[in-house]
């Protein structure tokens, strides 16, 4: 059974907190010579002690299992740096405003990656009064198919999911927008500024 938890997490973040592991120990209600099995891998702390030692270690449980922590950088919430992870199982859409830990059905999830759009994933942007109209040229079949298209201001994100056999197509208000993204299911993000379509 692979561990949930590594004993160079738990001992990374001990290190961080300035804590010897009596103190960690103290703070958990185990014995230090469990925080040293724990953390030379002969040994895994009990499931019920996660949520009591991800506090104790000032993280959340997810960081604590993945062994990373997350510093979200963007305080002042400019939503052009916006992140959005996409489930591989079930194609949930998930938005975060900065650095985030993200699972879904058991996967852990990275943001998708903008690129240029190519010729497969070419868009027409049309201004229509006090909208955006944006249009892929793209397939839309069950297999294939454009998952959403996001517009993103520096103080909004306008999302609007998509559907195979639908129209790959949106409106959004023009509010400041400056970055138009969409996500292929297969070939990943893809982004283009409308001001200098």
């Amino acid at each position: 059974m692979n561990q949930y938890v590594t004993g160079e997490a738990i001992r990374t973040l001990r290190d961080k907190n300035r804590y010897t592991q009596a103190e960690l120990a103290a703070k958990i209600n185990v014995s230090d010579k469990a925080v040293s099995k724990w953390e030379t891998g002969k040994g895994y702390p009990d499931i019920t002690l996660l949520e009591p030692l991800a506090k104790a270690l000032n993280v959340s449980i997810t960081e604590l299992i993945s062994g990373n922590s997350v510093t979200n950088t963007n305080v002042s919430a400019n939503m052009f740096r916006s992140k959005f992870y996409v489930c591989p199982v079930c194609g949930n859409v998930i938005h975060s405003m900065g650095e985030a830990v993200i699972h879904c059905h058991g996967v852990a999830l990275a943001p998708a990656e903008e690129e240029e759009p190519d010729r497969q994933h070419s868009v027409i942007i049309e201004i229509v009064e006090d909208e955006y109209f944006v249009r892929i040229e793209h397939e839309m079949t069950k297999k294939h198919y454009i998952s959403f298209i996001t517009a993103l201001s520096p103080d909004r994100v306008q999302i609007v999911k998509l559907y195979p056999e639908g129209n790959a197509e949106a409106r959004f208000k023009l509010n400041g927008v400056r970055k138009i993204c969409w996500y292929c299911n297969r070939d990943g993000m893809f982004s283009i500024d409308p001001r200098k379509k």
